[in-house]
């Protein structure tokens, strides 16, 4: 297939979005490095190479994230920026509320996506569905763009892609929204109490009495040698609780308070 690189360099873009990585790989965080390492594992080399220099030059205007696409206007050498889309394969409403429930009905996915975290594991789950949470294929990844050069990507859409690991970098919940899951969505799935679990809030019907209230404890041995309890990240209870319908000045109740959390924790 004809590269087209002869047309000449890209025009200049004011204010365009460009990388953080200035050299070397795109994408610190787990899920970034993921994502990059698929497509760099099945992607033309030298077209992810010119993107890669498209990205870090700012020649991607915008980039949005919608439910299975993402688009993005690339400016190239032409004087109309080209048109990119990102496409995914959509997940049935039916998996989505099984996945749901897998990650509500296990503490530590719950807790940890409720903190604003993407542990690694969460693939696992996904997997468990036949699923996945990244395209790990090229049939798995659908990139359409207006230029002329057909390659799989083409630089505007390898440009698109390690930008939007970046954004990932920034967001992890951007993945679940191309997914199919907005970040509200899934944390208000993962704020219902499972079926069988128990309230910690439900009184014991069982009648108080006072028998036995003055027996001494037993056991204080054992007690201070119980391992201490793994750190609460700080402002958990506003990622658990459901937020209060209060906005300051434009801004949710738990993005003004969330800072003061951050401050008042102790110093590791």
């Amino acid at each position: 297939m004809a590269d087209f690189s002869e047309y000449g360099p890209p025009r200049p873009v004011e204010d365009g979005l460009k990388a953080m990585s200035r050299r070397g790989s795109i994408g610190a965080e787990w899920w970034s490095r993921r994502f990059i390492d698929l497509v760099e594992s099945f992607a033309d080399t030298g077209r992810l190479q010119r993107g890669r220099a498209y990205a870090r030059k700012g020649q991607v205007i915008n980039l949005r994230v919608h439910p299975y696409e993402v688009t993005a206007r690339v400016q190239g050498s032409r004087e109309e920026p080209y048109e990119v889309a990102l496409g995914i394969d959509a997940i049935e409403e039916r998996d989505w509320r099984d996945i749901e429930a897998a990650l509500a009905s296990r503490a530590v996915f719950r807790a940890r996506l409720l903190a604003g975290e993407m542990p690694p594991e969460i693939e696992e789950v996904f997997a468990e569905f036949g699923l996945s949470l990244f395209p790990e294929a090229a049939a798995d990844l659908h990139l359409m763009c207006s230029c002329p050069d057909w390659g799989d990507p083409c630089k505007h859409s390898a440009a698109v892609l390690y930008l939007l690991a970046e954004q990932f970098d920034r967001d992890p919940f951007l993945i679940m929204e191309w997914n199919g899951r907005t970040k509200e969505q899934l944390l208000t799935a993962l704020r219902r109490r499972p079926a069988g679990e128990p309230d910690p809030f439900e009184m014991d019907e069982a009648p108080l009495t006072a028998e036995g209230f003055w027996t001494p404890p037993s056991g204080l041995a054992r007690l201070r040698e119980r391992p201490p309890a793994p750190p609460v990240p700080p402002g958990f209870i506003l990622q658990v609780a459901t937020p209060p319908p209060i906005r300051i000045r434009r801004r949710d109740l738990t993005d003004v308070l969330a800072p003061a959390y951050e401050a008042l924790a102790p110093e590791e």
